[in-house]
């Protein structure tokens, strides 16, 4: 559903969104850090649930864009039930 003469994601929410990707990253590089030192299992697990917890958050920051740009200009373009198919096959990917 592409949005005319806008762009998709504002330069502050990218900024954003990056800033929690790093985090996501670097919590990676962490378990694999973590992997080579042979460090217990819990600690690893640990490390894991807060990297998957940096990328939810993305998400929902990129959930959030999606709903006030490409959802409302669905909506007042008159694609309403077409856009609303949209939003919740993102949502369900997501929860899956």
């Amino acid at each position: 559903m592409p949005v005319i003469g806008e762009a998709f994601v504002s330069e502050d929410r990218r900024a954003e969104i990056r800033r929690r990707l790093k985090r996501a990253r670097g919590q990676v590089d962490g378990i694999e850090r973590m992997l080579d030192g042979n460090r217990p299992c819990r600690e690893v697990l640990q490390q894991i649930a807060a990297a998957q917890e940096a990328l939810r958050a993305a998400g929902r920051v990129m959930v959030r864009n999606y709903m006030e740009s490409c959802v409302a200009s669905g909506i007042k373009a008159g694609r309403a039930n077409e856009t609303y198919d949209a939003f919740l096959d993102v949502i369900y990917r997501l929860v899956r």
